[in-house]
């Protein structure tokens, strides 16, 4: 911070930014390293700034799905949809966590949407496959549907 910065208590936008990167590279070492909880600490620090960015509420997401707190992790996948209804990852995150949490119809519709605009790039076809798969048997007359690990 500079001289002036502190002299007056401001910071400038850049400054601003800067923190709120800080918060979300913060998060991304912490979840490399295994520290979830506190990497989950560091995104809610960065949506504080940037309360619509995509990227943080779907990393959060993430993060809070392996500390097993599905009903946050639902909740920010939720908020990343209402952002932006086609966001892939999104639809793909949420569908496994209402299969796990059983409800079957919401994932079809999750899963429905992540087909209708799958991503691309060298490792799609492995997880479009695994929607498929998993949308075909949500949709079988057994009603047998994988596990989320599936």
């Amino acid at each position: 911070m500079s001289f002036w910065d502190r002299l007056f208590g401001g910071r400038s936008e850049s400054a601003q930014n800067r923190q709120r990167l800080d918060y979300l590279n913060e998060a991304l070492v912490l979840e490399r390293q295994g520290d979830f909880d506190a990497a989950v600490t560091s995104y809610r620090l960065a949506l504080r700034e940037r309360p619509d960015d995509l990227k943080i509420l779907q990393n959060m997401a993430i993060a809070l799905t392996k500390i097993g707190r599905v009903e946050e992790a639902i909740r920010a996948y939720r908020k990343a949809l209402e952002l932006d209804p086609t966001l892939s990852g999104a639809h793909y995150g949420l569908a496994f966590l209402l299969v796990k949490r059983g409800d079957a119809a919401g994932a079809v519709k999750h899963l429905s949407a992540f087909l209708a605009h799958p991503p691309e790039g060298p490792d799609a076809a492995r997880w479009v496959a695994h929607a498929q798969s998993t949308l075909d048997h949500l949709r079988a007359p057994d009603g047998a549907a994988p596990s989320a690990g599936e």
